[in-house]
């Protein structure tokens, strides 16, 4: 279906210190593309740079058929490019509801409205309850968002990036801090919305990235080593040896 999100040569400089250094992606309509590296690699910097958090020294970034190397976060936002986790907040003391409510207005630039008004919004609250149908808390609908379990409270900040309306997500580690269980419960959330959107995941969960990835792009001192699909980058040498000992691999 050809690439929604493409790189050339994206490079980020601090001082002397070259943190990514000519990433060049092609993230493909409706893929699942992961972003695997050891600590320190630049995935989180990379992202930075992709949502318009972070500018670029050097490289563009293409999305959805556009130049956005200039932009910044707000103006990408708009376009449906959406950074999950890192950038949602949860308002503790709004209800679930309410949470996703707003981030559907905020998507049509009218989050400053009075809460009632809000409220009243028929079509921003539906789509705000089948992003909590989506994201499995539509029967928490009614509960504060202060009252929610860690997992239940990623789950959330999930809905409310669905909520927004996005055709691209950025997944900074969803996954950070969560037993099993909770871990479990999002990859196979994940697994529901693959397809349906187009999906870049940074995560340190071996076991979540290679049971949801169609491609996988491995990131070792800023530049990527490999691309290829999960067989392929458990076959890869060179992956194999920048992974060596840990058992995803």
């Amino acid at each position: 279906m050809g690439a929604l999100l493409t790189t050339r040569s994206l490079s980020k400089r601090f001082g002397a210190l070259v943190v990514t250094d000519s990433v060049s992606l092609d993230v493909e309509q409706g893929e699942l593309h992961a972003i695997i590296g050891p600590n320190g690699a630049g995935k989180t910097t990379l992202i930075n740079q992709l949502s318009g958090e972070l500018g670029s020294d050097g490289g563009s970034v293409h999305f959805d058929g556009g130049d956005v190397t200039s932009q910044g976060i707000e103006a990408r936002a708009r376009r449906g490019l959406v950074r999950s986790y890192q950038i949602t907040s949860i308002f503790e003391d709004f209800t679930v509801l309410e949470n996703a409510t707003l981030s559907a207005l905020g998507a049509k630039q009218h989050a400053m409205r009075f809460w009632r008004p809000m409220l009243s919004d028929a079509k921003a609250v539906a789509t705000a309850r089948q992003a909590l149908v989506d994201t499995g808390l539509s029967e928490r609908e009614a509960v504060l968002a202060g009252e929610l379990a860690y997992g239940e409270r990623r789950q959330l900040e999930l809905a409310m990036s669905l909520s927004a309306g996005p055709k691209f997500m950025l997944l900074d580690e969803p996954m950070a801090g969560m037993s099993v269980q909770e871990s479990a419960a999002v990859t196979s959330l994940l697994q529901r919305l693959k397809g349906r959107y187009t999906i870049l995941l940074v995560e340190h969960d071996m076991s979540a990235v290679f049971a949801l990835a169609d491609r996988i792009s491995v990131l070792v001192y800023g530049k990527v080593l490999f691309t290829g699909t999960p067989e392929e980058v458990r076959n890869h040498p060179e992956v194999r040896s920048v992974y060596l000992g840990e058992e995803a691999l």
